[in-house]
């Protein structure tokens, strides 16, 4: 829990700094995801180190500096697809190559959200909501337990985790709209998000069952990999996104 808490705590700060503070951890954990990724497809070192480089492309134009751009985010989403599609080409391996689709968008909706006019605002929700959703979820899972939501590919997950992370994100979520002015068309979108978010957790489980390990990494000892800690975050970050740039 100390250690939840610290990353909290750093990506809070990176969060409220913003420009280049926001992206360089954003980029670090991309990187990251990006090799427990690959180990989770077994590539061998070499082909994890290429599709780390490709990712780095699209990653390098959501810098701050790139804002001179006015197209610059179109431009961006071109080279995450052309990365997608030169992983795919060159190492045979389809489903490693998505990797970069899993890792570069929840960075690129992140950074487009905290370039918006209530940017703060807006990227703390998202990246809040998924918080909210997992301390939820562990208490009323604890906490009441009961019948189980996927007991083949998560044991402990309970449905009054999934309630419990749900109403918690909510509760965020009303919170933000009466105190900074939250707007009420995403207060009604994070009970979704949050199911969403568990989902994510979900389909990391399911990864890992697939590569028969528990961990996705041993980046952070004793708490397993980075995706282990944001997989909720990245299917919500880019539905956050396209909800905020929606008129």
């Amino acid at each position: 829990m100390i250690a939840s808490v610290a990353m909290i705590a750093v990506a809070s700060t990176a969060l409220v700094l913003g420009g280049l503070a926001f992206w360089l951890l954003t980029v670090i954990a991309a990187l990251f995801m990006m090799a427990e990724w690959s180990d989770l497809q077994k590539a061998p070192a070499k082909t994890k180190r290429l599709a780390q480089f490709a990712l780095s492309v699209p990653l390098a134009t959501m810098a701050p500096a790139w804002l001179v751009l006015e197209t610059r985010d179109f431009f961006t989403l071109g080279l995450v697809a052309a990365a997608f599609f030169f992983v795919a080409a060159v190492t045979r391996m389809p489903r490693l190559a998505a990797g970069v689709l899993y890792c570069a968008l929840p960075v690129m909706a992140l950074i487009v959200l905290r370039r918006q006019d209530m940017g703060l605002l807006l990227a703390f929700w998202a990246m809040a909501l998924v918080w909210a959703t997992d301390i939820g979820a562990f208490f009323a899972g604890r906490g009441i337990g009961g019948p189980k939501l996927a007991p083949r590919l998560s044991p402990n997950k309970t449905w009054a985790g999934l309630i419990g992370g749900v109403i918690a994100a909510t509760m965020l979520a009303v919170v933000l709209h009466l105190g900074a002015a939250l707007p009420i068309r995403l207060v009604m979108a994070t009970p979704l998000l949050a199911a969403l978010a568990q989902g994510g957790d979900l389909f990391e489980s399911w990864l890992k069952r697939q590569a028969g390990v528990k961990d996705s990494g041993n980046t952070l000892p004793g708490h397993g990999g980075v995706l282990d800690r944001i997989d909720g975050l990245v299917p919500v970050a880019p539905i956050a996104a396209l909800l905020v740039l929606l008129p």
